[in-house]
């Protein structure tokens, strides 16, 4: 899908054509400028209220609600706080393994267990330090472990997965999230580490993977290069640049993916077994400089996004929203974007695209999103004084 034309509409019009209606005829609809948490902001769907849920947060990337209605927060410079119902913010929690924060690195995204209500269960994803080809190098790192049961610190962490090999020189391109899948198997995107694109097309290289894995950390059974000579088994997905967003559509089932390109060919992706999804042989954008990258587009052997954007909109964390306090965003996949700051939010029919309205437009650069237990967005925001902030619903005027 191209993204939308140039022309112009009034928010008014809009409204009153319908989100699909506007896909065809216009640019993604856009919500005013806020310039401030409490405000009520009107876009074209329905309006809602921006209001500061927790601060004091430095860097945060990656978010978990426990059952009782916590936060589990990360840090990127290694911490791991809690967040109370109340908005109050824990001091770090103790027994983190040592983290590389340099660069894009450091303690990325966390996930609970499908099952933690019993088991007690956390995986979450981080920079880690590794033997590597001419000395030491950094690769995504997977861990698993339980929250204690005064939620102070982590028992038993212990590294399950490294995407190898490690590597020796650059600090980008992680990728970095968890999900599950209904059947409680796990998952977790890989970036293609910047330096070499051709990882993500490498199938003895776990770099620029989505990767499907049973808890412990084993290829999960049934993935689709088990038994493949010079394939790694535990590659659901790959051909992918620096994926930092993945969930699954709560209605299909499915799992989607959002990534980076370069200087535009940001993506979202349907993510099928097997499948090769391109990076860097085949992208809607360019180098940096301008140059051109691989082959072109597309090819008809790699998978096509099911959106893509340029320019660039930067995709950070995505998730589905199903709750109840926003009937007109039911089936809405939203996502964090970073550069042009602010939130997307892709109208969904099954597992296909069919509109997308812009919130909160040049506003924050936002590094994640996720639906409450109280059927409420809350977004974090890429800020050294990083903040949680939470939209609700608000009456029109």
């Amino acid at each position: 899908m191209r993204p939308a034309g140039l022309r112009a509409w009034s928010l008014a019009a809009l409204a009153g054509m319908g989100l699909a209606t506007l896909a065809l005829l216009g640019p993604p609809a856009q919500a005013q400028r806020v310039t401030g948490t409490g405000e009520v902001v009107r876009n074209a769907s329905l309006p809602f209220r921006v209001t500061t849920f927790a601060g004091g947060l430095e860097r945060p990337w990656g978010a978990a609600f426990l059952p009782d209605g916590r936060l589990l927060v990360t840090e990127r410079p290694g911490r791991l706080r809690l967040v109370g119902t109340d908005g109050a913010v824990s001091p770090p929690l103790g027994g983190l393994p040592e983290v590389v924060a340099a660069g894009q690195g450091g303690l990325l995204d966390v996930q609970i267990a499908p099952d933690f209500a019993t088991t007690r269960e956390i995986y979450f994803c981080q920079a880690a330090m590794l033997p590597a080809e001419g000395g030491q190098g950094a690769a995504t790192r997977l861990v698993r472990a339980r929250l204690s049961p005064d939620a102070t610190s982590l028992d038993a962490a212990q590294p399950i997965l490294d995407a190898t090999p490690a590597q020796a020189t650059g600090r980008n391109h992680y990728g970095c999230r968890i999900a599950f899948d209904a059947e409680g198997r796990l998952y977790l995107s890989t970036g293609d580490r910047f330096v070499d694109k051709m990882r993500a097309q490498r199938l003895d290289d776990l770099a620029g993977k989505v990767l499907r894995l049973e808890r412990d950390g084993r290829p999960a059974a049934g993935n689709p290069f088990i038994g493949q000579a010079g394939a790694r088994p535990e590659i659901f997905t790959y051909g992918h640049r620096n994926p930092q967003g993945l969930a699954r559509n709560p209605r299909t089932g499915s799992l989607w993916e959002a990534e980076f390109g370069a200087r535009g060919g940001d993506e979202v992706n349907l993510l099928k077994p097997g499948r090769n999804y391109g990076w860097p042989v085949v992208t809607h954008g360019t180098d940096y400089d301008g140059s051109k990258i691989g082959e072109g587009a597309s090819r008809p052997d790699m998978e096509e996004p099911l959106r893509y954007w340029v320019p660039s909109v930067s995709p950070s964390g995505i998730g589905f929203y199903d709750g109840a306090a926003f009937p007109n965003w039911r089936g809405s996949l939203f996502m964090a974007s970073l550069s042009t700051p602010g939130l997307l939010r892709l109208s969904t029919d099954g597992d296909r695209v069919t509109a997308e309205e812009r919130l909160l437009w040049g506003e924050l650069r936002f590094r994640h999103v996720l639906q409450g237990p109280d059927g409420l967005l809350y977004i974090l925001t890429d800020e050294t004084r990083g903040r949680i902030l939470r939209l609700e619903p608000a009456a029109a005027r």
